[in-house]
């Protein structure tokens, strides 16, 4: 199996743990202590969003953009902020069609791709592997959490 499939197992499985709690846990749910399902799924979606410019910008031989110059922190912030006013279904739409996305787009890389080093989108160098190396075990923990809560409610 080459990288690019490794990649798209990773992410395929860890939005596929994460989406198996979304029917279980209660909406109003608090998760951590300033969030419930609703802002987590905000965040990954975010995220999901950054890779997408990340392998768009390759796919098209550009530079990347940086949509988070002030570190991951802060564009955690905005980018569950961005969306307060979107309701509990329209994010979750969001998370799975930009999941999506990013899917088809890679899949539409060569395997050196996967490896180019450029600008990742909170300004280091790295590389599409580099991204799914942090965010696909990040979203598994997040669906780990989830569950763990889901759990302890039975």
């Amino acid at each position: 199996m080459g990288k690019r499939e490794e990649i798209l197992k990773m992410i395929e499985s860890s939005h596929a743990a994460m989406m198996a709690q979304l029917n279980e846990i209660d909406k109003q749910r608090k998760i951590y202590p300033l969030w419930t399902i609703r802002e987590i799924i905000a965040h990954l979606s975010g995220w999901d969003d950054a890779a997408v410019g990340f392998v768009n910008a390759l796919l098209k031989g550009e530079t990347p953009p940086i949509p988070a110059p002030r570190g991951p922190e802060v564009y955690n912030e905005e980018t569950v902020s961005t969306r307060e006013g979107l309701s509990y279904d329209h994010i979750v739409r969001e998370y799975v069609n930009t999941r999506a996305k990013l899917v088809a787009l890679i899949r539409q890389m060569t395997e050196e791709m996967v490896t180019q080093k450029s600008i990742l989108p909170w300004g280091e160098e790295g590389s599409l592997e580099s991204i799914v190396q942090v965010f696909g075990p990040h979203e598994m923990e997040h669906a780990m959490d989830v569950k763990k809560i889901i759990e302890e409610n039975k």
